[in-house]
């Protein structure tokens, strides 16, 4: 006779404490099923705290793979098939089974003995692995674009409510990230905290405010490499500049340094050269030496405007006896590998490792160098040893990713178009059942449509 309910309970402690060179007897639950929803979860002993604790969470939308995020790291999970059957026990204490309980006469057995067996509720035939991944800033920097913050938005606030607003929890709703590298990222994008949502700064406002830091710092006397912050905020809020956004300005383009006076900032030469270095670009390509020219005259006094600070942020374009520049920066560029890289090969099909290195140092993807990335996404040419390597794109399994704009379809049939014949007879396709007498005529095309 059996002693068993309708219980979910399997005597798996029976099984984990069971001792060297003993056995258990195990057999299918009377609730053996598949059970879809039950998945098993292979993960690291460093791991079981945070699951243990309920530190963990399992993000992603409808149309995203899951991740699983820990208070600080990002992990993919994915799915492994097992080449041995996995039982799964549930807890609880063991079923016991009467054995040999009846005699050769159906009579009842004096001598029964009764057994734990442990039941298995499900047999797994894959776990999911969990593998250390880069969290999804690039959704988190879509979505603070969304809406940047402008002075005097009061009419748009009106008229667009919360649309394109989002709060703390809102983006851990959406992104797949772990709290500590969406604090991370929200700095890394110069985000900050206004009205409960988080915003970026328009960057018409961040000029304006800083050239306003700039001027009275020329008529108040303020050194630069000593503002005080009460000082300046008081004289910017009488202009009517939100303290919060004179704060962000000070962090975005400074650094806070000691003082006996309170709060003290000190302009970052770099940051602040850089911000005037790409207003004066704002128009596009220009000549190398009427940008110097420009930049060099709008830096505050007391500043030196470098091109060393302008790393992964411009590029060079020599035509003719003449160099050009214009804006190209890697913060603008998306954090995958495989997107950073086809945006890379899309504006040069070749790059010289000192103009590509500025451009791919920020890169992070656990388990894989900086060098395992060249070797994955590149092709690397050096006719001989004393010449500097020159990197092109290896197409891979993303050839999509590398073609150029001309192959879209409009583009295609805006270059082509004029050498393709209509094909005889085209005029009667819509009533005739039979396919057309042959293919068109044309002439020789043009080749591959130049940028």
């Amino acid at each position: 006779m059996e002693v068993e309910d309708k219980e979910l309970r399997g005597g798996a402690e029976s099984v984990l404490n069971l001792a060297q060179g003993s056995s258990i007897s195990i057999r299918y639950h009377s609730l053996f099923g598949d059970y879809n929803d039950l998945l098993l979860l292979e993960a690291d002993e460093a791991f079981l705290p945070d699951i243990l604790q309920n530190r963990v969470t399992i993000r992603g939308q409808t149309n995203e793979e899951a991740v699983l995020c820990t208070p600080s790291a990002t992990y993919a999970m994915k799915s492994v098939g097992t080449s041995n059957s996995v039982f799964l026990i549930p807890p609880g204490k063991p079923i016991l089974v009467s054995v040999n309980d009846t005699c050769s006469d159906n009579k009842a057995n004096p001598s029964a003995v009764t057994e734990e067996v442990s039941s298995i509720i499900k047999v797994a035939s894959t776990n999911m692995e969990l593998v250390l991944v880069a969290p999804s800033l690039d959704k988190l920097k879509s979505l603070l674009h969304e809406r940047p913050y402008k002075l005097n938005e009061d009419l748009e606030v009106e008229s667009r409510g919360n649309v394109g607003l989002y709060r703390w929890h809102d983006l851990l709703e959406q992104i797949q990230a772990s709290e500590q590298e969406l604090k991370d990222g929200l700095k890394l994008f110069s985000a900050v905290e206004i009205d409960g949502f988080w915003r970026v700064i328009d960057g018409k406002t961040m000029d304006e405010i800083l050239s306003m830091v700039l001027n009275n710092s020329i008529l108040q006397g303020w050194p630069l490499n000593a503002l005080k912050e009460d000082e300046v905020v008081s004289v910017l809020e009488t202009d009517g500049y939100p303290q919060k956004i004179i704060l962000h300005c000070l962090e975005t383009f400074g650094i806070m340094v000691e003082g006996s006076d309170g709060k003290l900032w000190s302009l970052d030469e770099k940051k602040v050269c850089l911000h005037f270095a790409l207003v004066a670009l704002g128009g596009g390509m220009m000549k190398l030496d009427i940008f110097l020219q420009k930049w060099k005259h709008s830096v505050p006094s007391g500043m030196q405007a470098d091109l060393k600070m302008l790393e992964g942020e411009v590029l060079y374009e020599k035509l003719g006896f003449e160099t050009w520049i214009h804006a190209f920066r890697a913060s603008a560029l998306p954090s995958s590998p495989a997107m950073r890289f086809a945006a890379l090969f899309r504006e040069r099909s070749k790059w010289e490792w000192k103009d590509l290195e500025p451009y791919i140092r920020d890169l992070r993807v656990p388990g894989l160098s900086l060098e395992g990335l060249l070797i994955k996404y590149t092709r690397r040419t050096q006719p001989s040893a004393d010449v500097e390597p020159i990197f092109s794109a290896s197409v891979g399994d993303i050839p999509e990713n590398y073609v150029h704009q001309w192959y879209t379809k409009d583009m295609f049939m805006k270059a082509y178009s004029r050498f393709i014949k209509p094909i005889p007879g085209e005029e009667d396709w819509p009533h005739e059942d039979h396919a057309p007498s042959g293919p068109p005529t044309c002439n020789v095309l043009p080749g591959r449509p130049r940028k």
